[in-house]
């Protein structure tokens, strides 16, 4: 397994990643673009364990290019070896399959470089900037620091998707444009919360952007930051 993946898989190798296959389990659509799978590990979780905002690897085969996306765990259960993943859906390979998908269907992936530090000390308030993709990533995340409260720029409709927040705590800010609608409210609120944690995890491009703009423009330090390409827009 992973000798057909590419250039990509060859680094992974190199770096001591593991891999694994999946198996399919159950499905549900959640809205009509947005789809939850259920699956087995293949012995992933009694390796690795568990931890907030673990993602893996799966390989999808692009007119037999292999080609891989990021997808974060949601209900991991490491004793039953069994966990979910969900898809936003739209056009591509990962969303074909995540949308055909039924139980008994396989698929590979690639575990490394996923880990995460937990902010130390815990900050007064999360600043999380995202959109479908990496909501279940928002989920753990907020499951893992949630002594503090949070506010969540969200790009696109959450109506319907699975946020898992405390309306009393959790702040969600729908916006048609992240980068603007986050430089103009960011400010502000970091002079009232200096000592945030900022995560962003949207598009490559978006990320890049407002990652650069919360260093150099805002002088947030690098350990309070948290950024991470999810996608590529077309």
């Amino acid at each position: 397994m992973g000798q057909g993946h590419g250039w990509e898989g060859a680094v992974l190798r190199l770096l001591r990643a593991k891999d694994y296959v999946f198996t399919v389990t159950g499905a549900e659509d959640v809205t009509p673009h947005y789809r939850r799978l259920h699956l087995t590990d293949g012995g992933m979780l009694a390796t690795t364990g568990v931890h907030p905002t673990m993602w893996v690897r799966l390989w999808f085969s692009d007119a037999g290019k292999p080609h891989q996306r990021a997808y974060t765990l949601v209900d991991a259960d490491p004793s039953a070896g069994t966990f979910s993943l969900e898809f936003a859906l739209h056009e591509g390979v990962a969303s074909d399959w995540a949308r055909s998908a039924k139980p008994g269907a396989t698929i590979e992936a690639t575990v490394h470089g996923t880990a995460f530090e937990h902010p130390d000390p815990s900050p007064t308030h999360v600043f999380a900037i995202g959109d479908p993709a990496s909501l279940p990533a928002i989920n753990s995340l907020l499951a893992a620091l949630d002594s503090s409260p949070a506010t969540i720029w969200f790009e696109g409709d959450p109506t319907g998707l699975p946020f898992h927040t405390d309306p009393t705590r959790h702040d969600i800010r729908p916006v048609d444009t992240l980068s603007d609608r986050v430089k103009a409210d960011l400010p502000d609120l970091l002079k009232t919360h200096p000592d945030a944690y900022i995560w962003i995890a949207t598009d490559t491009r978006t990320t890049r952007t407002l990652s650069a703009y919360v260093r150099k423009e805002l002088g947030v330090p690098k350990e309070r930051l948290h950024a991470l390409g999810y996608w590529r827009a077309a």
